[in-house]
C-alpha cells in the first residue's frame, strides 16, 4: 500500500512569522511558529518563501532557526517536486501557502463585486 505524501507547507516571512518592520525583523508570531513545528514534526515539509534575499534572506533563516524553525526549502522547490515535473517553476509548488497577502478567491471575488456595487 502507497503511504499518503506528507502535506508541503510554503509560510511567508514578513507579516507572517514575524511582525512586518522590513528590513527589521518583528516579534516572532509564536502560535504560527508553535503550529508550523508540530506539523514538522508530524512530517510535514515547511518552505520558507519569502522576498527577502542576500543578508536580509540569511538573517530571516537563522532567526527562525532560534525560534525552532527548519525548513526544508528556502525560496526553492523540493528536489521531489523539480525531480516530478522535470523543472524548477518560479512559484513555489506547496499544499498550503501562508501568507499575510494571501487571499481566498472567492474572497476576492466579493471584494470586487462589492467594489463595483460602491461604484
Amino acid at each position: 500500500m502507497e503511504e499518503k505524501r506528507k502535506p508541503i507547507i510554503a509560510v511567508d516571512f514578513d507579516g507572517t512569522l514575524c511582525a512586518d518592520c522590513y528590513p527589521g525583523i518583528g516579534a516572532p508570531n509564536r502560535g504560527l511558529i508553535r503550529w508550523l513545528a508540530g506539523e514538522k514534526e508530524n512530517g510535514s515539509r515547511l518552505i520558507l518563501w519569502t522576498c527577502r534575499c542576500g543578508e536580509l534572506l540569511l538573517e530571516a533563516v537563522l532567526w527562525c532557526g532560534r525560534q525552532g524553525l527548519a525548513f526544508d526549502a528556502v525560496n526553492d522547490n523540493l528536489d521531489e517536486i523539480k525531480m516530478r515535473y522535470g523543472s524548477n517553476a518560479r512559484k513555489i509548488f506547496a499544499d498550503i501557502y501562508i501568507d499575510d497577502r494571501a487571499c481566498v478567491p472567492e474572497a476576492a471575488l466579493a471584494w470586487q463585486k462589492g467594489k463595483q456595487a460602491d461604484g
